[in-house]
């Protein structure tokens, strides 16, 4: 039973997203309240909120992502840098069969389209960065900024391989392809953050 709970608030959860990121590219964020998501998602306002605290977490609860919890648990010996490549690397050669690359694309859309989402963005990324900051914090202490830029660069990275990713997506790339360039963009981002431009041939640190 408890399982059969799960799907159906999780296919209640995906339903109300759907629906709102349908809206909202049709008719523009602000142009779509949320008493409007709720109706036409069939159901209550306040089940909406159960789910999606607010308006804006309707499109940006899918596009955080934990780098904090992916440094705090690494195996032991390891890396924070290289637990950060490892899950990258993992997600890029696990395959992407299963994404929905036209949802993927409205929710893009939507996003840039929108001031307030775009400042949104910029909100959740700084939460991230500090998040990710701190557990560099704890897994280096006594390294006063080394924390803090370190955690600046791989954000900036990850945004940076992210855009590309999306903007082959946009212009028509094949799936298949746009996840090859990713997976070795991945390598190269995290060349370059390990060892910097010394990593490029013919370039000097």
């Amino acid at each position: 039973m408890a399982g059969l709970r799960e799907r159906k608030k999780e296919e209640t959860r995906r339903r109300i997203s759907e629906v709102a990121l349908r809206l909202f590219d049709e008719r523009g964020y602000d142009a779509v309240t949320v008493n409007e998501v709720a109706e036409a998602a069939g159901v209550a306002k306040v089940t909406l909120f159960n789910y999606f605290p607010s308006k804006e977490c309707l499109v940006l609860d899918a596009i955080k992502d934990d780098h904090a919890a992916i440094v705090a648990g690494r195996r032991e010996g390891q890396s924070p840098l290289d637990a950060l490549r490892e899950h990258y690397r993992g997600m890029a050669r696990q395959g992407m069969g299963g994404l929905d690359v036209e949802g993927l694309l409205v929710r893009v859309r939507v996003i840039s389209s929108s001031p307030a989402l775009l400042a949104g963005v910029y909100q959740t990324n700084m939460g991230e960065r500090s998040e990710l900051a701190a557990a560099l914090g704890e897994a280096m202490p006594g390294r006063g900024l080394v924390p803090w830029l370190l955690a600046g660069q791989v954000t900036a990275a990850i945004t940076t391989l992210q855009e590309a990713f999306f903007h082959r997506l946009s212009t028509g790339v094949p799936l298949e392809e746009a996840q090859r360039s990713l997976g070795e963009e991945i390598e190269l981002a995290f060349d370059l953050l390990e060892h910097g431009f010394s990593s490029i041939e013919g370039e000097k640190s």
